[in-house]
């Protein structure tokens, strides 16, 4: 009997399935834990930190029983360690546990951002003891490669995303969108990535691993890029959501525990930026009004708590995409590149949105726009694109020749859990928008096509919310979709309208409020 030894790609298959299975293996052992403590008042956003924390600790203490030679090192604290907290219980292990997450939290760099501010919410000192006796000492964490443990951590992270008590799910873009995106982005080992609202890192996991499959031979100065902080830089405003994507780049190999942090916890939007990206990828917070005011080189400017001098900015708005839209222009370097998640309204609001589209669209290259399905993200009632934009040299001429439109949202229907956004969903934008060439080589089809730059400036307010599509289904009564989808297309409307209406009243609030503080000398 002879045996066939499988060829180069089905053993990567078969790898590939292993390792997938392990990674869900490892989140099933960890999210079997979460309905316990879900129990005891804790969300599964706020069990997902305190796993983040534990297996910190776990894999720094595997860590320093591994010899120099293999990487071995002691990167605690002294008097913090795994062996302490495990042979602990009670109110002396709530005591010493509370006392590590302090101490760690005062250290720098990937370290000190992981546990700052970090708090015990796990209140009963017999489930923290479970926690870590039978769910992380039993598992030897340092054998399993990054791509097993940052799997696992991401497939954890995806889960979470659907307790909607804890709003996890607004730091969450879904995979399947993420995974398209990039590979019509086509990151390089050269590149430096930064997401301005990264949550907890999709963005910069997704094109790491897109580099990491299609670079195999990485020089030694590339590969520390990728393994040091280097290539990836995230910021996050949320303390909490800064330790989740810290934790996830660190289980995936993208930066090291004792060295700088690829994350900065922090308001991108408060100051110009003090790095360049040669691609920028993001998703920045939905939302209309922001609670700060920006001041743009139009010098207007309204009342507010604090504002930003961003003199770089071309408008003064309260929109917080339109800023972000703003600030992304001034984070690209020249032929930088990026693709950024919009809702609808920046594409058609009037004031500074128009004016911002106007000068987009003339010194950048805003070549294609997808327009995304309801259905797909779990904060509800969100009609969202994305933009794919690169900045030029500065020229008397438009750089914007053709802007090309992909419409996924006509006749398209999906919900989060019985028919969810899947990959393959998205291959024929990605065939269309051809990676890596010229839009000039593109063909027009029913979903995909061009408009010229005189056109779109000739429209009403440079409004880019572009679509010829009809809806078969309301066409015809034969063809209407099941009630669910229905309901659920009503349901997003509604919330999308009361949104609108909740910044329309901030306004008036806002305006309300400027009205009353002024004085009579004033007037």
């Amino acid at each position: 009997m002879t045996t066939t030894m499988p060829d180069g790609d089905q053993a990567e298959r078969q790898a590939e399935a292993r390792r997938q299975a392990e990674a869900r293996r490892l989140a099933d052992k960890m999210w079997s834990y979460c309905d316990v403590l879900r129990d005891s008042g804790v969300s599964a956003i706020d069990y997902i930190e305190q796993l983040t924390y534990l297996l910190f600790l776990k894999m720094a203490d595997e860590r320093a029983k591994l010899p120099a030679s293999l990487g071995g090192g002691q990167i605690l604290p002294e008097g913090i360690s795994w062996e302490i907290l495990k042979n602990l219980s009670g109110g002396k292990l709530e005591e010493a546990y509370r006392d590590a997450l302090t101490e760690m939290g005062k250290q720098e760099d990937t370290l000190g951002l992981i546990f700052r501010k970090a708090q015990n919410k796990v209140q009963e000192p017999a489930l923290l003891r479970k926690l870590i006796v039978d769910l992380m000492d039993n598992e030897t964490w340092g054998q399993h490669g990054t791509d097993v443990k940052g799997d696992a951590y991401e497939q954890l992270l995806a889960r979470s995303a659907t307790d909607v008590k804890s709003g996890a799910g607004q730091y969450f873009t879904p995979r399947s969108l993420i995974t398209a995106i990039v590979d019509c982005a086509q990151p390089t080992p050269g590149d430096t990535i930064i997401d301005p609202a990264c949550g907890t890192g999709g963005f910069l996991l997704a094109a790491n691993d897109y580099i990491r499959r299609h670079h195999k031979d990485l020089t030694p100065g590339q590969r520390h890029r990728l393994t040091h902080g280097e290539a990836f830089r995230g910021i996050e405003l949320v303390d909490g959501t800064a330790r989740l994507a810290a934790m996830n780049m660190l289980l995936h190999g993208m930066c090291q525990a004792d060295g700088p942090s690829p994350i900065e916890t922090r308001d991108a939007l408060a100051m110009p930026p003090s790095l360049r990206a040669s691609l920028v990828l993001a998703n920045p917070p939905f939302g209309k009004k922001s609670s700060i005011t920006v001041m743009g080189m139009d010098g207007k400017a309204t009342r507010d708590d604090i504002s930003y001098d961003r003199q770089d900015f071309w408008e003064t708005t309260t929109n917080k995409q339109l800023n972000f839209v703003q600030h992304i222009a001034r984070l690209m370097e020249i032929h930088g590149r990026a693709a950024v998640v919009l809702p609808d309204n920046v594409l058609f609001e009037g004031g500074a949105g128009e004016g911002i589209r106007r000068r987009l669209l003339k010194e950048y290259d805003v070549h294609t726009l997808l327009r995304l399905p309801t259905g797909i993200f779990y904060a509800g009632g969100v009609k969202a694109n994305v933009l794919f934009f690169d900045r030029k040299p500065a020229s008397e001429e438009p750089w914007t020749k053709n802007l090309w439109v992909y419409d996924f949202r006509t006749a398209q229907h999906f919900t989060l859990k019985q028919n969810p956004l899947r990959r393959e969903h998205l291959q024929d934008f990605v065939d269309s928008y051809l990676p890596g060439k010229s839009p000039d080589e593109r063909v027009e089809t029913e979903r995909f096509r061009k408009f010229g730059y005189d056109e779109l400036v000739a429209r009403d307010k440079c409004n880019l919310d572009i679509f010829w599509l009809k809806d078969p289904s309301l066409e015809d009564a034969d063809a209407l979709q099941p009630p669910e989808i229905i309901a659920q297309e009503i349901v997003d409307d509604l919330e999308a309208a009361l949104s609108e209406f909740a910044a329309i009243a901030e306004a008036l609030q806002a305006r309300a409020a400027l009205r009353d503080s002024k004085s009579p000398l004033d007037e």
